[in-house]
């Protein structure tokens, strides 16, 4: 009976586990070493990011493996990667050559540590949460999604100031928050055109080229490198260019000489 009760261990809920001692257990201590809740566990479970546990009648036992891959899914979490990505990388599914791509554009995107939810970022601003739950709906700010849960960087916050900024101009929200419905729309289909484009011209080509693995990782990586921060110029650049022209073509229409003589002073006019 001694030697039976040493190898046997009562759950909280009264079930006995009948594996051995520091193997397996269940979701709840299973939570509780890798720091994460019980409904974290699960979410992972639905999104195929953790397998599922092993069930003896209605009871579930995790593993060790559990405790290792939640270790390795918060590691790539804080290196940025998706977990739609996470959950390809962890399957094997991911292409060798993709893998240093994804972790590129997953750095690109975390940019910093400090991430805040909705309410955090509200009160760094000085707003109602339902004011930046707006302003996500309607594509102006865009967060990044750990655990399955909105965050945003201290360049989101900036984001926010800028609008309240735009406000106090007395640009009406409702109008305001249109405007950039339609600038998010537009911005996602030019950015999937562009994503297509460098599939069809730079992935595949290289993808099915002689080279080996890791020279087309290295090339894939090279030329992300430079797309990235010269097509955000160019967009920026772009976009600027077109304001400026249409805002000075609607100053020559119906412009009075004060506010033509003020558009000379500013730099990049040419009224």
């Amino acid at each position: 009976m001694l030697l039976e009760s040493l190898l046997m261990e009562t759950a909280p809920d009264g079930v006995r586990n009948t594996a051995p001692r520091g193997r397996a257990i269940r979701v709840e201590e299973l939570a509780r070493r890798a720091d994460v809740s019980v409904d974290t566990i699960r979410f992972y479970q639905k999104r195929g990011v953790l397998p599922p546990p092993r069930r003896e009648g209605r009871v579930a036992w995790y593993d060790p493996e559990h405790e290792e891959r939640l270790a390795r899914i918060k590691e790539l979490q804080r290196d940025g990667f998706s977990l739609a990505v996470i959950r390809r990388l962890v399957a094997g599914e991911l292409d060798t050559t993709d893998v240093p791509l994804a972790a590129a554009v997953a750095g690109a995107q975390r940019g910093e540590t400090e991430l805040l939810d909705s309410d955090e970022l509200a009160a760094r601003v000085g707003i109602p949460t339902a004011f930046v739950d707006a302003v996500v709906r309607e594509g102006l700010l865009v967060p990044q999604l750990r655990d399955g849960r909105a965050r945003y960087t201290s360049d989101d916050v900036e984001v926010v100031r800028a609008g309240l900024r735009l406000l106090e101009t007395g640009l009406p929200l409702n109008e305001l928050l249109a405007l950039a419905r339609r600038h998010h729309d537009a911005t996602q289909a030019i950015a999937r055109d562009a994503v297509e484009m460098f599939d069809v011209h730079v992935r595949h080509p290289l993808r099915d080229s002689d080279l080996t693995d890791d020279e087309k990782a290295e090339r894939l990586l090279d030329a992300f490198r430079v797309l990235l921060p010269t097509v955000t110029s160019l967009v920026a650049h772009h976009f600027r260019s077109v304001l400026l022209e249409v805002a000075q073509q609607h100053l020559e229409a119906v412009g009075d000489d004060t506010e033509l003589a003020a558009a000379r002073d500013e730099p990049g006019w040419d009224v």
